[in-house]
């Protein structure tokens, strides 16, 4: 299932259809209970009623109950035998006994009396000082423990209805322990339990329908701002016009942070994208110059030899040699590749590179401070590193009146390489702009002596991948300082 809204509502309706049937549950079993207890409560009242009779001696004949049809009666006696049932009760099940027709035993009420042993009656005043004791009936016992309690059925006059049952025991004046079994109708438990589960599964369906339809218009709600996003980027897909945004909100929900976002990257696509036209444009066109100004000396070479130019056709060879090498580097610096792991001391790394360049004009002093460590060193590749030197090098050279110079330092925790010279410097609202590509201040130098604008560009990208950076303040003697900060080793 595809749809965001359609999973939603069918989630939320599964979730709500969950509780609702473990809330129904609950409220069924609830409701059975107490009804359940109601009926053992009416149970073990009319069980009660007729034993507290049959402890009174009263006979099976005459005992008083309060419903039959109701309250169904079996007694049965210490051996199990039914000696007596309710009238009209034809079948029971749950009690002691399934029997219904009453079998001889010793029946209640057959307990003598004192005066029945003396028939002559010779001895009436014999017992007259026996105070008035005779004339108090005899009387047995019921049970004060907890009555048991069980589930069966009962057919009286022919209607056949389910029954709770309670057995309460009682001692008769003789002796005789019977077990009385009343029961208790659960009609009315059934049915009311019935009308509940009833309203309950006819309610449940229309709730979770209403739940679903909610659940479905709400989502539909959140999600129209995501629908507006999802047009606005395949239009901009189809045009391929970076430069529209998507609507964004009014909400501060997810949904607006979204929208933020998305225009966010897109400014950030908009400006590379713009960036590589750039970037494509300024190369064409600086390899545009060395190549054709060394076509046009072989021309002139194959046409008239002792015309040739040798050594400006090996400038010019040159110079499109390091403009090649400066757009290989950048291209693989744009795809994202990482710098070497490798370890090396900054200190030997500029030493080594000012060594190596006998050209000059203006002689390189190198200055390296002592390390607290007795090194600086760094993380990363020795190629590229020594490329950023070189270039900061070559800057300073171009514009350097009489001063290049260099100075190692440790700062914080890492290392400063700081090259300056005593040029022109750079003006402050210009700092920024002379690291993007193929940027020179001065439009009117020409190529062969200004360069192509990239050397700063690589320095401060190279920089960055290091986890580092590349800034330009005023030197002390009045031209630029380009600070290189590196993070140690470790």
């Amino acid at each position: 299932m595809r749809s965001v809204r359609a999973r939603a509502a069918i989630g939320a309706t599964l979730v709500v259809a969950v509780a609702l049937v473990a809330a129904g549950l609950a409220v069924l079993s609830v409701l059975r209970t107490n009804l359940i207890d109601q009926a053992d409560l009416q149970a073990e009242v009319a069980a009660r009623e007729v034993a507290g009779q049959l402890a009174l001696d009263t006979a099976y004949a005459d005992l008083d109950l309060d419903d039959e049809e109701d309250h169904p009666v079996q007694v049965t006696d210490e051996e199990g035998r039914v000696v007596f049932v309710s009238k009209g009760l034809r079948a029971i099940s749950g009690t002691a006994s399934t029997g219904v027709s009453p079998v001889p035993s010793a029946s209640a009420g057959a307990t003598p009396s004192p005066g029945d042993d003396d028939d002559d009656g010779d001895d009436d005043d014999g017992d007259d000082d026996d105070g008035g004791d005779s004339a108090r009936p005899a009387r047995g016992e019921v049970s004060s423990d907890d009555p048991d309690f069980s589930d069966g059925t009962a057919t009286v006059d022919g209607k056949q209805a389910d029954y709770r049952f309670a057995a309460v025991e009682a001692t008769t004046p003789a002796g005789l322990t019977l077990t009385v079994h009343a029961g208790a109708p659960l009609a009315a438990e059934q049915e009311a339990v019935n009308t509940v589960r009833g309203a309950m599964l006819t309610g449940l369906p229309l709730l979770l329908a209403v739940v679903a339809g909610v659940t479905w218009l709400v989502t539909r709600r959140a999600l129209r701002p995501v629908e507006g996003i999802r047009r606005e980027m395949a239009a901009i897909t189809a045009s391929e016009d970076l430069a529209r945004r998507v609507p964004e909100p009014d909400s501060r929900d997810e949904i607006a942070a979204l929208a933020r976002t998305t225009n966010e990257t897109l400014t950030v696509l908009e400006a590379s994208v713009e960036r590589q036209r750039r970037f494509v444009a300024d190369a064409s066109h600086e390899l545009r110059s060395p190549i054709a100004s060394l076509r046009t000396q072989l021309e002139v070479a194959e046409a008239h030899p002792e015309l040739l130019d040798l050594p400006g056709a090996v400038a010019d060879t040159v110079r499109l040699q390091v403009l090649a090498a400066d757009l290989l580097l950048l291209a693989r610096l744009d795809a994202g590749e990482k710098p070497g792991a490798a370890r090396l001391e900054v200190g030997a790394l500029v030493r080594e590179e000012v060594s190596q360049r006998t050209g000059d004009r203006i002689p390189v002093t190198v200055e390296v401070e002592a390390a607290e460590d007795a090194s600086y060193e760094v993380n990363g590749s020795r190629g590229q590193l020594a490329r950023v030197v070189g270039n900061l090098l070559d800057n300073a050279q171009r514009h350097a009146e009489s001063l290049v110079a260099v100075r190692v330092a440790a700062d914080g925790a890492g290392v400063r390489v700081e090259v300056r010279d005593d040029g022109a410097g750079v003006p402050e609202d210009e700092r920024e702009r002379i690291f993007e590509r193929f940027v020179r201040l001065d439009d009117a130098r020409s190529r062969d002596d200004g360069g192509a604008g990239l050397g700063l560009a690589i320095a401060r990208d190279v920089a960055t991948r290091h986890g580092g950076t590349l800034t330009v303040h005023r030197a002390p003697e009045g031209g630029a300082a380009f600070r290189l900060w590196l993070p140690r080793a470790g």
